[in-house]
């Protein structure tokens, strides 16, 4: 393409759009059709202009005049509670939906991954005594030990908002690192299941596995399942730019961007329900099993919020991104 012939050919209508533009809202309706209209055309002209004779002055501008163009033609619209409402009940389950092909997975395999470490610590004593002298085990695993008495070594309510800090972090972590090739997350999830495999072992050495699995149930079903989402997500946000699919990596990147923050705003919100439930329902004098039981009933629930509405919102194609006017323009691809 001649840039110079193309240039002359179609600088009049940049510049009709451009005066159309500066009249703003003085516009006749003929002058708003035609507004429109030269609105595709422009951003037809920088797809071609990007593709096949890049010139960055020449792009620089006709990226701004569509920009400008797009804001007045779609208008701008505040979030209000509807959108909120809207979020909650098909945004965000319909994004967790999509995406359990890779949380899921992650979760299975992490689950082993710290069932096999416990198994390991439980059953060499010398890894139990490179973690630390028989007499500091002893101290972490006897009845009233630090293992218990983690739960309640601060009041119910401060602890439970450090527990959401410190979790919601972790998810927010998973969530953005994601787009370092995965492997940021990987780390930060074999972490957390070093942790648990740690405590599973050691715990199961002293005889006392059921103490621990009574105290960690209720508030980490909900709690690990949010982190797996979490990693899942920012695993597929990094296999993104690996392999962006029909997109260029910039349009995939922004749109798995754009459902990990909305991913990262619902989870933070299950997350508080599992800070509360570890703040105030692990340490109370509540018989095992119904501990147990409130952490299954919190799981369940999430997992039917999750494969019901989100399911459902999904099937009607839901993504989890924002709606299509509040999206960039994605221009048209030169053939």
């Amino acid at each position: 393409m001649d840039l110079d012939v193309f240039v002359t050919a179609h600088r009049p209508e940049w510049d009709r759009l451009d005066f159309l533009l500066r009249r703003g809202r003085h516009l006749t309706g003929a002058e708003a059709d035609e507004l429109v209209a030269l609105y595709q055309r422009t951003a037809t002209h920088l797809s071609l202009i990007q593709s096949t004779a890049p010139d960055p002055m020449l792009i620089g501008r006709l990226t701004q005049l569509v920009a400008r163009a797009r804001s007045v033609v779609t208008g701008t619209r505040r979030a209000g509670w509807r959108d909120a409402a809207r979020f909650l009940y098909a945004g965000f389950p319909a994004a967790v939906y999509r995406s359990r092909h890779w949380w899921i997975p992650t979760a299975l395999l992490s689950v082993l991954v710290a069932a096999l470490i416990g198994w390991w610590i439980s059953a060499h004593p010398e890894v139990q005594s490179a973690i630390a002298a028989p007499e500091d085990l002893r101290r972490m695993t006897r009845p009233g030990g630090e293992y218990e008495a983690y739960y309640s070594s601060h009041p119910a309510a401060s602890f439970a908002a450090q527990v959401w800090t410190n979790n919601a972090q972790a998810a927010a972590m998973c969530l953005v690192l994601g787009a370092f090739l995965c492997f940021p997350v990987i780390w930060i999830l074999f972490l957390n299941m070093l942790n648990l495999g740690v405590g599973i072992g050691l715990m199961s050495s002293a005889g006392r596995l059921d103490t621990f699995l009574g105290l960690v149930l209720p508030h980490g079903l909900l709690e690990l399942t949010a982190v797996f989402v979490a990693a899942g997500t920012g695993l597929r946000l990094g296999w993104t730019l690996i392999d962006p699919g029909p997109f260029t990596r910039r349009t995939a990147l922004a749109q798995q961007g754009r459902a990990a923050v909305g991913m990262a705003i619902g989870l933070a919100l299950i997350l508080f329900i599992s800070g509360l439930i570890e703040g105030f329902v692990t340490p109370s004098g509540l018989p095992t099993w119904a501990r147990i039981t409130i952490g299954v009933v919190s799981e369940v629930a999430f997992l039917a919020y999750v494969y019901v509405l989100g399911g459902r919102a999904a099937r009607a194609g839901e993504t989890g991104d924002v709606e299509s006017a509040d999206q960039s323009a994605q221009l048209p691809t030169a053939a």
